[in-house]
């Protein structure tokens, strides 16, 4: 029986702020761009949580929830070095590591025999260690496979442990919402609710050939899920190949003009994560092509991708203008930018390569 812990940071960039600036800690913050043109809140602390601020919201829209939020400029360089001490944490408990972001890994502590093997115990040691040297809070989730640790760190936020035990985890799953497992988006939710499935349980009773036919490959990830089912190993060297980000909208939208909007607040999450990417492997990214993703509501996923060796905003509006083309009249789901790597150059000065304006 493997032994998975998910770490998730809370809130890891307003942390990060509230941590140095103290006068930050009690007062609704987040970290993002100006209200003026197409600001977007990359994070936010919990007191701007409560006014209903979230990740990827228009910063205009959130200073009309809550009109006294303060806006911080990210600092990319701090938030890479805390990561980097993060990891160094993890690195004295296991190798099997396994980075999702700067902020949250999967750890396989199955052969670990600290604390007799507990991985409860060890869990609750890695986040007393950073709170202790990184005056930061931490979440975790313990279980037997990946998805279920990763579900369960986010039960008891913020600065929280749950442990999903052999003999919890049949239970734990059957009752799950379909909305918590990943990759379930809002709108696979209203799919699935038509359906009449709203739990794991749900999808356990319903024929596996119906659930492929609505949901494609998914269904049968989904089918995995609901049963408990999860193999995927602790990856600690994969080689990456491409680097993406995407959005999935609640309501379909429909317009060029509406896909476009999407554009300016995904590119800054790119570019964040290039530059997250790059600060841990200690590699300089090599840009092969450029991609546009489009989802449709008939879930039929298309992408035009380009040979271009930077990071282009403008490029990505040319590929957006292509690719909508397909649409022909469909609702549009989600829509989504990546960059595809070339060789990657080791031990290179780090750099993200941008055109000129951008």
């Amino acid at each position: 029986m493997r032994k998975i812990i998910h770490v998730d940071m809370d809130c890891f960039y307003a942390a990060v702020e509230m941590r140095d600036n103290p006068a930050l800690k009690n007062i609704p913050i987040a970290i993002g761009g100006s209200a003026k043109g197409r600001g977007v809140i990359s994070t936010c602390n919990y007191p701007a949580r409560k006014f209903g601020v979230r990740s990827a919201m228009a910063t205009a829209y959130a200073l009309r929830l809550c009109p006294d939020l303060t806006l911080v400029k990210g600092r990319m360089e701090v938030y890479v070095r805390e990561s980097q001490k993060l990891r160094k944490i993890f690195a004295d408990y296991t190798d099997l590591i396994e980075p999702l972001s700067l902020d949250e890994a999967y750890l396989d502590v199955t052969h670990v025999k600290l604390f007799s093997g507990s991985a409860t115990r060890i869990a609750q040691d890695i986040r007393r260690r950073i709170k202790e040297e990184l005056n930061l809070t931490a979440s975790a989730g313990v279980a037997s496979c990946k998805f279920v640790a990763k579900i369960a760190s986010d039960e008891n936020k913020p600065d929280g442990l749950c442990v999903i035990t052999p003999d919890k985890l049949d239970k734990f799953v059957r009752q799950l919402p379909l909305g918590k497992i990943p990759g379930v988006g809002k709108v696979t939710v209203q799919k699935l609710s038509r359906l009449g499935l709203h739990t794991c349980e749900d999808v356990r009773h319903y024929p596996f050939e119906r659930l492929q036919k609505e949901l494609g490959k998914f269904g049968t990830v989904l089918y995995n899920r609901a049963h408990g089912v999860d193999d995927r190993t602790i990856n600690t060297s994969r080689e990456r190949k491409s680097i993406g980000v995407e959005r999935t909208f609640g309501e379909d939208i429909h317009t060029l003009e509406e896909c476009e909007a999407m554009l300016p607040n995904l590119f800054e999450k790119i570019k964040e994560r290039v530059q997250g990417y790059e600060a841990r492997s200690g590699q300089t990214i090599r840009i092969k092509s450029l991609g546009v993703k489009l989802k449709f509501n008939d879930f039929q996923l298309t992408t035009v991708e380009h040979k271009h060796a930077q990071l282009s905003l403008a490029f990505f509006k040319t590929l957006l203008t292509e690719v909508h083309q397909r649409a022909k009249g469909r609702g549009i789901r989600l829509v989504g930018i990546h960059i595809s790597l070339a060789e990657v150059a080791p031990f290179e000065q780090l750099r993200l390569p941008l055109e000129a304006g951008e």
